[in-house]
């Protein structure tokens, strides 16, 4: 079978464990170079797209990605109908997809995490089809599978060479590692490497190999490199906040896992962060040298790798520059695949050998399921990304939130949205008490004596946000169904509905 350019396509319906390195040996012996070209309108004409086919993109510049609004907008000009956008996350930058759903140029979506506009437009109904919200490494696992067949990858890509190999930390717009864009380079059957910074010399310890890219092609600017840095990547500064960083990591230090050798990652809200900073400290004070560090990476870790606190850093996302700095610099600073991180059908992927995750949430309920794809009204403001895969993954998972935040209060007797099964949620810690899944009576023994943390059920945390927060009003989800939150296994966990 041959491409929509002439490549012949392998077919490898492969999964499990040796997925990885058997896919690679087959890809890596091909000998033809990519084709070069000038401009995304020449690229998109080349890979002749039809009604119906599945596109994907990465999200590595996160809001200060330009590839896949120049994509889409030709797309859109071509007026090409029913086309499935599978991009590894969503962010207000990539807006044009409004537009592209209001016209049907896009009518499914597969995702791990959507923000802004477009989440807005498919709350409200306007994608003609469904989305699926999956988790980084389930995302993973469906395109190496063929779950999620693509078509055609735009692949937003700091350094090419001319062999078709890929950097990331290399030129004006490196953004670290490229780690959920390597999946797509595998397995789809077309792959155009839009980029701005072309090299003559072979790149050295590329993000993607060479054998899996068919068109590379030149543009002015792929994106702005300063977008990869959120509001929400930075240290909490509130006091509140804080505290619940302190008792997190309280827990942490007492939970009989932090010795030598101790794996860590944490989400990249602003208590998380402060949370990986106090353990930081923990660290040097007991002379505690990690294991790794892995996940979205940011420079809490990064200063922990240089300062020889964890042996190696395993880094899927740079999170702030200082992460991408270091990716292309530290030696045990290794930028790893989303089927590496997370996939469940690869066998000691990492997120299975963490110790601790710390993670936040939008809401948690009586059985410790966890919401951050939803609000409490089922509109979507994110998604999974990572989050249900290292909480399955790891020895612990701690969620750090407010009890009540603007009177609301983070537990509620359901969830709107299942993003994270309860089963795989050991702790809740919160300004106002610490919560311990009754199935984990071995941690909650450990933690009952740690001094200035206080150990309580979950139901009577909920009576203390009633207290403060009266009966929240019972909001009614309309019964359209707009689309499913998706485990890491492909199982549907809830549906998502139309706001």
């Amino acid at each position: 079978m041959r491409n929509a350019i002439g490549r012949e396509v392998i077919d490898n319906p492969f999964a499990g464990a040796f997925a990885r390195q058997r896919f690679n040996r087959q890809v890596n012996t091909k000998q033809v170079e990519p084709v070069v070209m000038h401009g995304i309108e020449n690229a998109v004409k080349a890979v002749k797209l039809e009604d119906g086919m599945t596109i994907s993109f990465h999200h590595h510049l996160r809001n200060g990605d330009f590839v896949l609004d120049m994509t889409m907008r030709q797309i859109l000009a071509a007026g090409m109908k029913d086309l499935k956008v599978a991009a590894s996350s969503i962010f207000p930058a990539h807006k044009i997809l409004v537009d592209c759903i209001d016209q049907g140029v896009v009518t499914s979506i597969d995702t791990a995490y959507i923000s802004g506009p477009v989440a807005e437009a498919v709350s409200a109904g306007r994608l003609k089809g469904d989305i699926r919200i999956l988790t980084h490494g389930g995302r993973a696992r469906a395109i190496l599978e063929g779950e999620c067949p693509i078509d055609v990858a735009f692949i937003a890509a700091p350094a090419v060479d001319r062999s078709g190999q890929i950097s990331g930390v290399l030129g004006n717009a490196a953004c670290g590692s490229l780690g959920y864009a390597v999946a797509d380079a595998w397995r789809a059957k077309t792959v155009v490497a839009v980029t701005d910074n072309l090299v003559e010399s072979d790149l050295l310890a590329p993000d993607i190999e060479a054998g899996t890219v068919d068109i590379i092609c030149v543009v002015d600017k792929i994106g702005d490199a300063a977008g990869i840095v959120s509001g929400t990547t930075r240290v909490t500064k509130d006091p509140v906040g804080l505290k619940i960083a302190k008792d997190a990591t309280d827990i942490i230090v007492h939970s009989g896992l932090f010795q030598n050798g101790f794996s860590f990652q944490t989400g990249a809200g602003g208590v998380s962060l402060a949370v990986a900073e106090y353990v930081r400290d923990h660290m040097r004070r007991a002379g505690i040298v990690g294991a790794f560090g892995c996940g979205g990476i940011t420079s809490a870790f990064t200063g922990m790798l240089e300062e020889g606190l964890f042996h190696q850093l395993f880094d899927v996302q740079a999170f702030d520059l200082a992460a991408v700095e270091s990716s292309g610099k530290q030696q045990n600073h290794h930028r790893i695949s989303a089927s590496y991180y997370a996939n469940p059908n690869e066998e000691g992927h990492v997120a299975s050998r963490l110790d601790v995750v710390v993670l936040g949430a939008s809401e948690i309920d009586l059985d410790f399921n966890v919401n951050v794809t939803t609000g409490s009204n089922g509109a979507l403001l994110g998604g999974s990304g990572g989050h249900a895969d290292t909480a399955a993954g790891a020895k612990i998972s701690l969620i750090v939130s407010k009890l009540v935040n603007a009177r609301v209060s983070c537990i509620h007797e359901k969830v709107t949205t299942v993003t994270t099964p309860g089963e795989t949620v050991d702790v809740l810690v919160t300004d106002r008490g610490v919560a311990v899944n009754p199935k984990r009576k071995d941690l909650e023994e450990r933690l009952s004596s740690v001094a200035g943390v206080e150990i309580v059920s979950i139901d009577t945390l909920f009576e203390r946000a009633l207290a403060l927060t009266g009966q929240p009003a019972t909001i009614e989800l309309s019964g359209d169904v707009i689309g499913r939150s998706v485990y890491r296994d492909g199982t549907e966990l809830d549906k998502i509905y139309r706001i």
